[in-house]
C-alpha cells in the first residue's frame, strides 16, 4: 500500500522557494530606498518667518495665483528652484536652493509676488560657460568654468552681449557680488541678451548652478 503526501509548493521547488524569496527582498528594500529618498518640495508662505496660509509645491507650476494672494517667506526642503514673479515665468525671477527664507529680501526679492516656479534640472558634471564683447558671439570672448563675483575685473566690460553654455546651467546677475536682477539659463546659445530675458546687457557677475540636493 502506498501513501501518498502531499507537500507544499516550496518543499517541491527549493529554487522557486529561494527565488520568491529573494524577489520579495529586493522589493522591501526598494520600497524603504523609495521612502527614505527626499523629495523635491518648496513651500510657499503668505506671511513673513513661515506665517499664515502655505501652499507646498513639488513640480513646475506656471500659476499659482489661486494658492496663495502673495508670498513673504519660503522653505525649500530639496531642489533648486527657480521662481518668478508673474504667471508663465516672467517679471523678476530669483534662484533658491535648498534652505529657509523668512522674508522675501533673503531672496534678493524686489516685492512679495511670487506667480510661477521651475525646478532646475539636475547636473552633477562640469558647467562651462563663454561670454561675449557683442552680439551673435562677436568681438572679445572668455571663457569661464568657475563663478565670477565681478565682470568688470575679469572680462574687462561691463555688458554682455551674448554667451554659450556647452555645459551646466548659470545664473547672471545685474551688479556684482550676486546682486540685482537675476537670469537662468541653460545649456545653448544666446545671440542676444534679450534671449536670456533682459532688457540691457548689463551683467555684474555670474555663478553655476549647482546642486544641493
Amino acid at each position: 500500500m502506498k501513501i501518498l503526501i502531499e507537500l507544499p509548493a516550496t518543499a517541491l521547488c527549493p529554487v522557486s522557494a529561494f527565488t520568491e524569496l529573494v524577489r520579495r527582498t529586493e522589493h522591501r528594500a526598494a520600497a524603504r530606498k523609495k521612502a527614505d529618498k527626499p523629495t523635491n518640495g518648496i513651500i510657499f508662505y503668505e506671511d513673513k518667518n513661515f506665517q499664515g496660509r502655505s501652499y507646498e509645491c513639488n513640480c513646475d507650476s506656471a500659476d499659482l495665483h489661486s494658492f496663495f494672494n502673495h508670498c513673504n517667506s519660503i522653505r525649500v526642503e530639496n531642489g533648486n528652484w527657480m521662481i518668478y514673479e508673474h504667471p508663465n515665468y516672467k517679471g523678476h525671477q530669483y534662484f533658491l536652493k535648498k534652505g529657509e527664507y523668512p522674508d522675501f529680501q533673503q531672496w534678493l526679492g524686489f516685492n512679495d509676488s511670487v506667480r510661477s516656479c521651475r525646478l532646475t534640472p539636475q547636473h552633477r558634471g562640469t558647467s562651462k560657460i563663454r561670454v561675449y564683447e557683442k552680439e551673435d558671439f562677436g568681438g572679445h570672448m572668455m571663457e569661464f568654468t568657475e563663478d565670477c563675483p565681478n565682470v568688470h575685473e575679469r572680462f574687462r566690460y561691463n555688458d554682455i552681449h551674448s554667451c554659450s553654455i556647452p555645459e551646466g546651467q548659470w545664473i547672471f546677475y545685474e551688479e556684482p557680488n550676486y546682486r540685482g536682477r537675476q537670469y537662468y539659463l541653460r545649456s545653448g546659445e544666446y545671440r542676444r541678451y534679450s534671449d536670456w530675458g533682459a532688457s540691457n546687457p548689463r551683467v555684474g557677475s555670474f555663478r553655476r548652478v549647482l546642486d544641493f540636493y
